[in-house]
């Protein structure tokens, strides 16, 4: 294809030419073209390198051989208006010098051809066609609003007859109106496209509309239509168009039907369990993050869906006043910092000039509020163990062959120690029972022990979370029933919710659905019910009451006492962690 597009193509089949020599010829005169296009030069030797890189690049046929007549002039002209002037230029200045030369000029339009044609109403306003369209004629857009600044002579001494852009447009709308033959058709938006509130026309619209209407009888000439082209108006005889369908799409078609047949009750997020995934390794990680949200794990680590809201916007104001989500942010710094060494006086200078804080004195009652609730936090947990931090790998061979591995951060001495600004809740309190069960099992030749440290709800600043050593066989045993919960959650999404089953798995023995019910759907802040994933498999917000409908499941025989699903799986999870947990509040 180089070949026929750079050489004669009957020569080249005849093989009348040494290819070889060609070819190397033309490689060198491109590189030659590309090697001046590199420099600094006049003008003339500037069009002698664009022609010789136009010959090296392209070869057109006889019939086309103006196209590059056009360029030489274009080039000639170029040369001769800047002939007083041998400057050498760059290739940017070049661009810049024959952009406009380069811009494409109309051409002939094809009036009265019988084609279509498009263009703006100005140059023809008064050109008889059969059928002329008038496109987005809205009331803010037409007629013009012309702005007029401070320049303007015209508006220190006004004459009549001086133009008025406005009134030009009223007089081509009346030119278009008198040179339409067979049809005019004028298009506007008639509702908003957001709100769908009615939109008027623009006013000369409105007036054309009024005469219409006093002056013609019959039926109206405004043609509503409808936003979506699956409405069933497109394609009902005569609803849109005298006699005939406006819609032709079998798409939309199909759509229409859709929506005008019998409803179906919606199907459920899955007919079925999956079939179990084939994972030979288990991350601790992805156990703890099932148990902090086992729907959520489901939906990313088996389906690869990723729910979230996208609808906030950055905050560009100036901040003057903390949320809740703010405070800790504020606080989480300050505790992180404190634990790393840094003193208080320090780290509260260091989040001011960090720029977060409201400006000046307004950033001091988040500082006076915030700080003194870290500092507690930070002295509970240095009291549980103040030797710094480690992290051990785990690796532990499962009954059933897998392996269960990861790292495990934040082991003090022999304490896993988790601290953290936030109340401490549910979620915290399974990470720690979670990754002290592995290290249990995995380490037995040392006793591990955990702390979460956080703070607390009510009068009090602190909540200690404390887990007293477990010996193997019982960490195993408690591991192996969260494992089957971890197997069943990567198959469905269970009914199976953290804080809800925190809450009905603590109140066994007295009122656990009232408890799970506060949690679900009474929180003030966050119910679960309202989280983007649990909407999106139970398909919309659904009751307490609905989710205890569920009966248990085959083989899910353990907590027989337990009716529901909901509630043996929430007993199955949590029991465990309720026996050995001992939560402390000052």
């Amino acid at each position: 294809r180089l070949f026929a597009g750079v050489l004669p193509l009957d020569d080249v089949e005849s093989g009348a030419i040494d290819l070889a020599g060609r070819f190397a010829e033309l490689i060198d005169r491109l590189q030659t073209a590309l090697d001046a296009l590199a420099t600094q030069q006049p003008i003339d030797a500037w069009a002698a390198a664009i022609a010789d890189a136009a010959d090296a690049l392209t070869s057109v046929a006889a019939r086309d051989a103006w196209q590059r007549l056009e360029l030489q002039r274009l080039l000639d002209d170029v040369v001769t208006d800047a002939a007083a002037n041998p400057t050498p230029i760059a290739l940017p200045e070049l661009r810049a010098l024959v952009a406009d030369r380069l811009r494409g000029r109309p051409t002939r339009a094809n009036f009265r051809t019988g084609h279509l044609t498009i263009c703006t109403l100005v140059p023809m306003r008064s050109v008889p066609h059969r059928v002329v369209c008038l496109l987005g004629l809205d009331d803010e857009a037409f007629p013009r609003k012309g702005a007029r600044d401070g320049d303007d002579l015209i508006l220190d001494d006004p004459h009549v007859g001086d133009r008025d852009g406005r009134l030009e447009d009223r007089q081509m709308l009346l030119d278009a109106l008198l040179a339409a033959k067979d049809r005019l058709i004028i298009t506007y938006t008639g509702n908003d496209e957001r709100t769908n509130a009615h939109r008027p026309p623009a006013v000369p619209v409105g007036e054309l509309l009024d005469v219409i209407e006093a002056t013609v009888d019959g039926p109206s000439v405004v043609v509503r239509h409808p936003l979506q082209p699956f409405d069933p108006k497109n394609f009902r005889r005569g609803a849109l168009v005298r006699d005939r369908h406006w819609g032709f799409d079998a798409v939309t078609l199909g759509g229409a039907e859709a929506l005008t047949g019998p409803r179906r009750a919606p199907a459920p997020f899955l007919a079925g369990p999956l079939p179990r995934a084939d994972a030979s390794l288990i991350d601790i990680e992805d156990l703890v993050r099932f148990a902090q949200h086992p729907v959520r794990a489901f939906l990313r680590r088996r389906l690869g869906i990723s729910v979230r809201d996208f609808a906030e916007e950055v905050e560009d104001d100036l901040p003057v006043e903390f949320d809740g989500l703010e405070k800790w942010e504020v606080g989480q710094r300050l505790v992180d910092a404190m634990l790393a060494g840094t003193d208080g006086r320090t780290a509260t200078l260091a989040e001011i000039a960090r720029g977060t804080l409201p400006p000046g004195i307004l950033g001091r009652p988040v500082i006076e509020e915030v700080f003194p609730i870290a500092k507690d936090i930070v002295a509970a947990a240095l009291a549980v163990d103040a030797s710094p931090p480690d992290s051990i790998d785990v690796r532990l061979a499962l009954p059933d062959g897998r392996l269960l591995g990861g790292t495990v951060p934040g082991v003090s001495g022999d304490v896993l120690r988790a601290v953290t600004y936030s109340k401490l809740g549910a979620r915290h309190r399974l990470a720690a029972w979670v990754r002290l069960l592995a290290l249990t099992a995995a380490r037995p030749d040392r006793e591990f022990a955990a702390a979460t440290v956080g703070r607390a709800s009510g009068d009090a600043s602190v909540t200690i979370a404390r887990i007293a050593p477990l010996d193997r066989d019982a960490a195993l045993e408690h591991l192996a029933g969260i494992l089957d919960l971890y197997d069943r959650g990567m198959r469905e999404p269970l009914p199976l919710y953290c804080a809800t089953s925190a809450a009905y798995a603590q109140a066994v023995g007295g009122d656990p659905v009232a408890a799970a019910r506060r949690e679900w759907s009474e929180s003030r802040f966050s119910p679960e019910s309202d989280e983007a994933e649990h909407q999106l498999v139970l398909g919309g917000v659904r009751s307490l009451d609905d989710l205890l409908a569920e009966p248990p499941s085959p083989g899910e025989d353990w907590e027989i006492t337990e009716p529901t699903r909901l509630g043996r799986l929430a007993v199955r999870l949590w029991s465990g962690l309720l026996a050995h947990e001992e939560l402390v509040s000052r």
